[in-house]
């Protein structure tokens, strides 16, 4: 279908992020290139105050409590260009396994939820390799809302996991995207991925010329890019349970600036440990102990996890 086909249908696309390094605006930027010509409210959102980048470290833990708990912050005025659109768009990154808070916030807000009602939503992630309890939760809130999830898309780091950690806490704390002491990866979403992006934004741009959203999903997984490790499900199916627990710990606890400093300094110390020492011993014990009997529980939930809501 041409674009004036689509020009005269009148079809009105939202596409709303937050970016904190700038790379989450690189993919939308790189998604929408086919929805070139058509009419797109290209919101990025920012919170008031806004987040700093770089991440000093203690700012960056004492997000925590909030983020995994979905506490929202005051975001910045929003203003939309149209009551009602064709497509939703969002794109957002993990935080501490949940929605970052300006997203968490977003989908807490009125009038975005209004918007996502009997709406076709898909969800544009870009972060480390951990998304599903992230997607968990704001796949919940769009069907609470109304709206109907069409496509998940979630773009990673690819690097092993505890290359990663180094790797983004290097970027979000420094400041600098850049290989860490010259030996180690880039961090983020490698450029290949999120130039492939641009191919994820054809097959989005065919469902919604054809208004057939069925199969969508299953088209996007046949490239063979987005799928689950198996560490990273065993990692989030028990690390969100224990998030859980310190941020409420730490909101009880931490009623003084000095008493919840202090207790986020020990989930600081606590997540390293857990991350460096404790996840690989268990991880070794997994693979040797539980993996070979729950193969097919485990491609189930993998493909939960990478399909959507049809």
């Amino acid at each position: 279908m041409s674009d004036d086909n689509l020009k005269q249908r009148n079809l009105k696309i939202l596409a709303v992020s937050y970016s904190q390094t700038g790379q989450l605006d690189k993919v939308m930027q790189t998604f929408l290139a086919p929805f070139a010509g058509l009419e797109v409210d290209r919101i990025q959102i920012e919170t008031d105050p806004r987040f700093p980048f770089p991440w000093p470290t203690d700012d960056f833990f004492d997000a925590m409590p909030e983020t995994v708990l979905e506490i929202p912050v005051k975001l910045e005025p929003i203003r939309f260009r149209e009551e009602k659109y064709d497509l939703v768009v969002l794109a957002y990154q993990p935080w501490f396994l949940s929605p970052s808070l300006p997203i968490t916030s977003l989908l807490q807000h009125p009038e975005f939820l209004r918007r996502l009602k009997d709406t076709p939503v898909v969800t544009l992630s870009a972060g480390r390799n951990m998304w599903l309890n992230a997607q968990e939760s704001i796949r919940k809130r769009i069907r609470e809302a109304g709206g109907r999830l069409v496509a998940n898309i979630p773009l990673v780091d690819r690097n092993p996991n505890l290359v990663s950690v180094v790797t983004i806490i290097h970027w979000l704390i420094g400041g600098k995207k850049d290989r860490k002491w010259g030996i180690f990866p880039m961090p983020g979403v490698s450029e290949e991925d999120i130039a492939f992006g641009e191919t994820y934004g054809r097959e989005v741009r065919d469902a919604l010329e054809k208004s057939e959203w069925k199969g969508l999903q299953p088209r996007l997984l046949s490239y063979g890019k987005i799928g689950v490790p198996t560490d990273i499900l065993f990692i989030e199916e028990r690390a969100k349970r224990l998030f859980l627990i310190w941020a409420t710990l730490i909101r009880k606890r931490g009623n003084t600036p000095s008493r919840r400093r202090r207790w986020v300094s020990a989930f600081k110390y606590y997540l390293l440990t857990a991350l460096f020492v404790v996840s690989p011993i268990l991880l070794s014990g997994y693979y040797i102990l539980v993996w070979p009997f729950t193969r097919k529980q485990l491609l189930k939930k993998k493909q939960y996890f990478c399909g959507v809501e049809e």
